[in-house]
């Protein structure tokens, strides 16, 4: 018998793409709510009791609901909202974070999927952290470039509308009160003991994201090198299929945030001076940042491959 798939809020841009990656695959039943009954909350709970697995691409409060909706122990859910990701019982769904990461998402009934700027923080944070190479009270700075879709359907919109603000042919810093929804989950996954300064910036691009952490080699531990950290990158993700470690000397020059747009790839490159280091990740906004790693979540907790869908 296939798995059953139920999307609440398959409306959504998140949603979409989830639908885009898992719709034509012949090894899943999706289940599909009437355009007219998505709001309805009966309706919903018959859905959502029916599946095994089921996304919430839903509003923080939404998505709590949607939970309570829950009543049996057989599903279960993968919340893309920010709603859960923090939450005891809930396992966070970056099987890469650590040794065990993909065992405790398998076993769960409650995976919380990564916020997109969250996983190119704590995709470099994390490692270094578990090495001993970053302190954890290290005052971090990072800053995160994404495209537009990362906004949603009103976003999108004012971006690709006629007429729209000169402004927004320009990149444009928000989250400038430094208190970003993301946040709370950089930190506890990453085990810092103090919040980072974290901006990010939107840019006139439809997808693709680019998030980089610039570190000062003489606060890090053991006179850590670029080299080091490079290394500890490499032993980190050794094995990945998903997330991958540039060689030193690849693409010296400039780097584009959209270069994995379409794809469930992240990509880290790193360079660095005898007393500074510099590391970005690269990644799509959409697929490692969202609806892809909701997908390899999925694939983690039904015990299938988890490439199945993906590229």
């Amino acid at each position: 018998m296939k798995p059953k798939i139920y999307i609440d809020g398959q409306s959504g841009t998140t949603g979409l793409q989830i639908y885009d990656r898992i719709g034509k695959r012949d090894d899943l039943e999706l289940l599909r709510i009437d355009e007219d009954k998505r709001h309805d909350v009966e309706e919903r709970k018959k859905f959502i009791n029916a599946a095994d697995i089921v996304f919430l691409c839903l509003p923080d409060a939404e998505a709590v609901h949607a939970v309570s909706l829950v009543g049996n122990d057989h599903v279960k859910i993968i919340d893309a909202s920010t709603a859960h990701r923090t939450a005891d019982g809930w396992a966070y769904g970056f099987p890469e974070l650590k040794k065990g990461q993909r065992e405790e998402i398998a076993s769960s009934h409650r995976i919380a999927n990564p916020g997109c700027h969250a996983t190119g923080f704590i995709s470099t944070v994390a490692p270094l952290v578990q090495a001993g190479i970053l302190p954890k009270d290290y005052p971090v700075s990072f800053f995160s470039l994404t495209g537009y879709s990362g906004g949603g359907k009103k976003m999108i919109a004012s971006y690709e509308a006629d007429g729209r603000p000169e402004s927004l042919s320009a990149p444009g810093i928000y989250g400038r009160n430094l208190k970003h929804k993301h946040i709370p989950e950089m930190v506890k996954y990453t085990g810092l003991s103090h919040t980072p300064v974290f901006l990010p910036v939107v840019d006139d691009y439809y997808k693709g994201m680019a998030g980089t952490l610039m570190l000062q080699n003489r606060m890090l531990n053991h006179g850590a090198t670029a080299e080091d950290i490079w290394q500890a990158y490499k032993k980190h993700y050794d094995g990945e299929t998903f997330v991958s470690v540039a060689d030193m000397d690849e693409k010296p020059g400039t780097l584009y945030a959209n270069e994995l747009s379409g794809s469930n790839r992240l990509k880290i490159y790193v360079c660095g001076s005898d007393e500074n280091t510099a590391i970005t990740a690269v990644f799509d906004n959409l697929g490692k940042g969202a609806s892809g790693a909701a997908v390899q979540n999925m694939n983690i907790a039904l015990g299938l491959d988890e490439t199945t869908g993906l590229v």
